[in-house]
């Protein structure tokens, strides 16, 4: 299998001496029996196994999905570097930027391989431009501390419906899907090459395909198999075709690799651009770094009138035939889309943490309003938020039904609160999309019980013996995560804290009568730090309360010891 996804062969694409070349090297490299660094896969045993043939009918890359955005016409100006080494700061232009741990995570892979492959002459620029094509550099940089992606970026499923069939090799542990494998993380690796390809380039222990250091180190030993020498350019573009064997992704990837050479520059994680076209969706490359200009072909001569000798000697011209009527091919469902039309979704909201109960559905309609079936609509999420599909992806594609529905996955709401839009486009079609505003709100809870119904006491100058401990739920079920404060309060009908009684002790051991920032366990749980009695006696009350509106109010009461002399046993018999 190739190393990759997220990509699809433009149809009529013209198979290149070098492209056949590089397939044959390939299969070379994954023929049984092959074991070492390069080509071997540990089996849980720990022993060396084969690297998988390729597919049968040479489409290495399943048909998946990429970026074929290219860069500006005008490269990057880069200024001096500040140091003797490193990249130039390429100023003015945004695609120049690439987010800071993505940049890092391609420069320590180049200097692995530096090591490991001294002969590959691997420039992390190359990279940079796979990682550009295949998922805009990790979505724009959408990554954690750690370089593992917010969510999981995924192609499409490879069921054969206009993309390879490759069924389902790692039982949905990178992908989430046990029917068919999908391409994984910032470098669209497909599970069955991870198998043999992953690496371990963050020192964790763990060989994760949507972590950015992994996937880079990855990716730059697949493109170092073969003795290839990187800065050859036979070998360059074999090692391109290697990773998808389309004339159009290498001229793609090297007209990114031309544009990173000449200067870049890092910007924040989450704030890198993001390619918009994909070579699924029908629509037209942007800006091309190089202006093609078309043949120059000589006019044609004007043909004398039917019948009429040429140049007016000779036999009659006879008068053209009318030419051949072409067949017409009927439209396909996706040609028939007029517009998209919300399926009656209801609101989108939920909180934080917590799986929207209701699902995005989008119709396709023609000009006159009739559903059109078998049209694949993609879901997109945008804004800035954590929330995902079901699965951990951001974006779907899902076939309309018989009415004409496509129904989202299940949206997961992460932490962020706040609005953020699903848009539902047509894919292969240029049609306006549809947007859907889904809000998430902060975790609450409507109840609060204490655990315990131990009262709580204590004497003057001591300390509670037992610690406040409540249970919070909303709609009776586990309210996790939630704000929460406790003060002690006046009264009942006063909750201004009290400046007297039981209280709280802070770091440096001084009273403290109100608690804030408090959170409830996984469990729904909160207890509270223990409690001490000033020399005031009485009864005080301790107030809590949630985000939602939960409140409970418990009982503290401070009482001297009872002084009273205990009886005197009795005198004993006697005898």
């Amino acid at each position: 299998m190739a190393a990759h996804f997220g990509r699809r062969l433009r149809k009529g694409a013209a198979t290149t001496a070098v492209a056949a070349a590089a397939v044959a090297a390939l299969s070379a490299s994954q023929a049984p029996g092959v074991t070492g660094e390069d080509h071997g896969r540990q089996t849980t045993a720990g022993a060396s196994a084969p690297v998988p043939d390729a597919t049968a009918d040479g489409n290495a890359t399943g048909n998946s999905p990429y970026y074929t955005d290219l860069p500006p016409l005008n490269s990057p100006n880069p200024s001096p570097s500040p140091s003797a080494t490193g990249t130039p700061v390429a100023l003015g232009d945004a695609e120049a930027g690439i987010p800071a741990t993505v940049l890092d995570a391609y420069k320590k892979a180049e200097a692995a391989l530096r090591s490991a492959k001294p002969g590959c002459n691997l420039p992390w620029q190359l990279l940079a431009a796979i990682g550009k094509v295949e998922s805009g550099q990790a979505r724009g940089g959408r990554v954690d501390a750690d370089g593992t992606t917010i969510g999981r970026i995924l192609g499409p499923a490879l069921d054969g419906n206009g993309f390879a069939l490759i069924k389902d090799t790692d039982h949905g542990a990178y992908d989430g899907n046990t029917e068919y494998d999908q391409a994984v993380g910032p470098m669209q690796f497909i599970p069955s090459t991870w198998a043999w390809a992953g690496r371990d380039g963050n020192g964790d222990g763990k060989k994760d395909p949507n972590n950015v250091y992994d996937a880079a180190l990855a990716a730059g030993h697949y493109l170092c198999r073969n003795g290839w020498d990187l800065s050859r350019e036979g070998d360059l573009h074999s090692a391109i075709l290697s990773y998808n064997n389309s004339q159009d992704y290498l001229n793609t990837v090297l007209s990114w690799l031309e544009y990173y050479r000449k200067g870049t520059h890092s910007v924040p994680d989450g704030s890198g651009s993001v390619p918009t076209h994909r070579s699924d969706d029908g629509s037209p490359r942007v800006q091309s770094p190089k202006h093609s200009n078309p043949p120059k072909t000589k006019p044609r001569k004007k043909p004398d009138k039917p019948g009429k000798p040429a140049g007016g000697s000779g036999s009659p011209t006879p008068p053209p035939s009318k030419p051949p009527v072409p067949p017409t091919t009927p439209p396909t469902p996706t040609d028939t889309v007029d517009h998209l039309d919300d399926a009656d979704t209801a609101k989108l909201t939920t909180m934080a943490g917590h799986t929207f109960t209701d699902r995005i559905g989008t119709r396709a309609e023609t000009k006159d309003g009739k559903p059109v079936a078998k049209v694949r609509v993609r879901f997109t999420i945008t804004g800035d938020t954590d929330a995902t599909f079901t699965g951990g992806e951001t974006v779907a594609t899902v076939a309309t039904d018989a009415k004409g529905i496509a129904l989202a996955p299940a949206l997961q709401a992460g932490e962020k609160t706040g609005d953020f839009e699903v848009l539902a486009t047509v894919v292969g079609r240029s049609v306006k999309g549809l947007g859907y505003t889904a809000t998430v709100t902060e975790r609450a809870a409507d109840a609060l019980a204490r655990t315990s119904d131990t009262p709580l006491t204590c004497t003057p100058g001591g300390e509670f013996t037992d610690q406040v401990q409540v249970e919070a739920t909303y709609k009776g079920a586990v309210a996790d995560k939630v704000a929460a404060t406790a003060t002690l309060i006046k009264s009942d009908t006063d909750a201004t804290e009290n400046d007297k009684g039981p209280y709280f002790k802070d770091a440096d051991g001084k009273p403290v009568r109100t608690l804030t920032g408090l959170q409830t366990d996984a469990k729904g749980l909160l207890t509270l730090p223990k409690l001490y009695a000033d020399d005031t006696t009485g009864t005080f009350l301790l107030r809590i309360t949630t985000t939602g509106g939960a409140t409970l109010t418990v009982e503290l009461k401070v009482a001297a010891a009872d002084s009273s002399p205990s009886p005197s046993p009795s005198p004993s018999a006697s005898s």
